[in-house]
């Protein structure tokens, strides 16, 4: 089967829940069935605009109250439908995701993955992570700041220490985030006093069958993707992919494609809908699953992205934090925003078009504007530079 680069587009838009209309008073319902669509909200503690997990949400459903995200993601026990893990970097994932997740803790349990450091507190420092982990029992709730001391019953050891055996019990699933404090400082807590009890009391499947349900879940939300991509929404290595991929083709779940201009072999999801054109506008999140994997935006959109907060400033292409802008079904634009909280302000830098950019990009974009400043609960916007690329 082969299909042109543009239904290949509409495909994933569609799969991505863009280009629907927006709910007119966007529910706890709506954010639920798009964390689900999605399967996580990349974190990021980056606040120049508003911080990245809150934003893909917006994008397809327009203001929603943030405090419905942070209810489901932070709230009481009862009411919680997500948690904090690694799946594509640190993410809050929808409560149903962590069976399917439980082998890769069990892998940083015995030491088999994370960086060197993470790993040694699975053997030779296995001491100082229980260590840390009974002050979490004993005291409840704990910022990594309440250890800056350094101590413990064991004695002392490096505050870098510290740290690495939080990441490491939160690595391999004995503690995770209570909820987040004002600097969005990680309160951990022992998991089975966070995690509802009917979710740690689901099975476990089996690490084959765990893996499959990702690559599944992945196509779902992709579309139209290569083996590649797939692989890299929940960041499995090929010796976790690549037989479930095999398999749901087997199945019948994936169907092999050939997308024009893609050099490698695609899947799309046999449930995929191939919409004959999509229309809306969204400015997107550095993170936002559309974009994340760079090399996939490209293929798909002929758009070359970079964030660039690590960039000196005299060699930034584009600035600071920028979002890229949908409009149907082209990414036509770039724009540098911060939220000026207290001018109350949404102040755009600098707005790239991109050289095929229609001639009402900029009308359409200042509705975008004006939108994401009402959401802020900023009073207005305040656009620089405008540039055309090309």
């Amino acid at each position: 089967m082969s299909i042109s680069n543009r239904e290949a587009r509409r495909i994933v838009l569609a799969a991505q829940g863009l280009g629907r209309p927006r709910p007119v008073n966007p529910s706890a319902r709506h954010l639920r069935s798009t964390a689900e669509r999605l399967n996580l909200f990349q974190i990021d503690s980056v606040n120049v605009l508003t911080r990245a997990h809150y934003l893909p949400a917006y994008s397809r459903l327009g203001g929603y109250d943030r405090a419905l995200l942070e209810g489901d993601a932070w709230g009481p026990k009862r009411q919680r439908r997500m948690f904090e893990y690694w799946a594509h970097e640190a993410s809050l994932l929808p409560l149903d995701l962590h069976p399917l997740l439980r082998w890769r803790m069990a892998r940083a349990e015995r030491g088999e993955i994370g960086y060197q450091a993470l790993r040694r507190f699975a053997t030779e420092r296995r001491d100082e992570a229980d260590a840390v982990l009974e002050r979490i029992t004993a005291e409840g709730p704990l910022t990594a700041a309440d250890f800056e001391n350094g101590s413990s019953r064991s004695g002392w050891w490096e505050w870098s220490h510290v740290k690495h055996a939080l990441e490491w019990l939160f690595w391999s699933g004995q503690i995770t985030t209570a909820t987040r404090r004002g600097s969005f400082a990680r309160l951990y807590d022992l998991t089975e006093r966070v995690i509802p009890p009917a979710v740690l009391a689901l099975p476990t499947p089996p690490v084959e069958a765990a893996q499959r349900a990702l690559i599944e879940r992945s196509s779902r939300a992709l579309g139209v993707a290569t083996a590649s991509d797939l692989r890299d929404y929940f960041r499995l290595k090929p010796a976790e992919a690549d037989h479930a991929i095999a398999d749901l083709a087997e199945d019948g779940v994936l169907v092999p494609v050939r997308v024009e201009g893609w050099s490698q072999k695609a899947w799309m999801h046999r449930d995929a809908t191939v919409p004959r054109r999509v229309r809306g506008a969204a400015l997107l999140a550095p993170f936002d699953p559309l974009i994340w994997e760079r090399s996939r935006t490209e293929r798909l959109f002929g758009f070359h992205y970079r964030i660039e907060i690590y960039v000196p400033q005299d060699r930034r292409t584009h600035g600071y934090y920028v979002l890229p802008f949908l409009m149907d079904e082209a990414l036509v634009g770039r724009v540098d925003l911060k939220a000026d909280r207290q001018a109350g302000l949404l102040l755009a830098h600098r707005v790239t078009l991109e050289p095929r950019a229609p001639a009402d990009t900029l009308p359409r974009l200042q509705v975008e504007l004006d939108r994401m400043a009402a959401w802020l609960g900023l009073d207005a916007v305040r656009i620089g530079a405008v540039v055309h690329r090309g």
